[in-house]
């Protein structure tokens, strides 16, 4: 997964896959000068972009790549406490709902100390995959 995304968005936050099960997936990203705002706490941005970077990896990996797609219709997030600069937080992606035409996955932000700092969902649509057209 991580070399799959190697020169993406992931590259640039330092989002790193670490673990993943059967209805699971987690990474990390450092909290960082790519990761912060101002205040050098996590950039809500950064939030939500691990959200729908780690929701939307987990759809795709539910799926038969060589048929279907996951793409994503719809990111939501809120923030419950701050991470500073210089800490890493964990995303863990769960599902909620795992249909044949849409998918709902959970996913927690926790700094290094296992506090929830942020919780947000993506909504994503299963399509025909494009590259498997002739």
């Amino acid at each position: 997964m991580n070399e799959r995304c190697k020169n993406t968005l992931n590259t640039a936050l330092g989002i790193e896959f670490s673990a993943f099960g059967p209805d699971y997936l987690e990474a990390t990203m450092p909290v960082n000068a790519a990761t912060v705002q101002p205040l050098r706490m996590l950039n809500g941005g950064a939030s939500l972009a691990l959200i729908e970077t780690v929701g939307s990896m987990a759809a795709n990996l539910a799926l038969d790549r060589n048929v279907f797609v996951a793409v994503g219709q719809s990111v939501t997030g809120f923030h419950m406490r701050p991470v500073f600069e210089g800490d890493f937080v964990t995303a863990r992606a769960e599902a909620l709902h795992i249909g044949s035409r849409s998918h709902i996955w959970e996913v927690i932000l926790r700094d290094s100390k296992g506090n929830m700092a942020a919780k947000g969902s993506i909504t994503m649509a299963v399509i025909n995959n494009p590259a498997a057209r002739v």
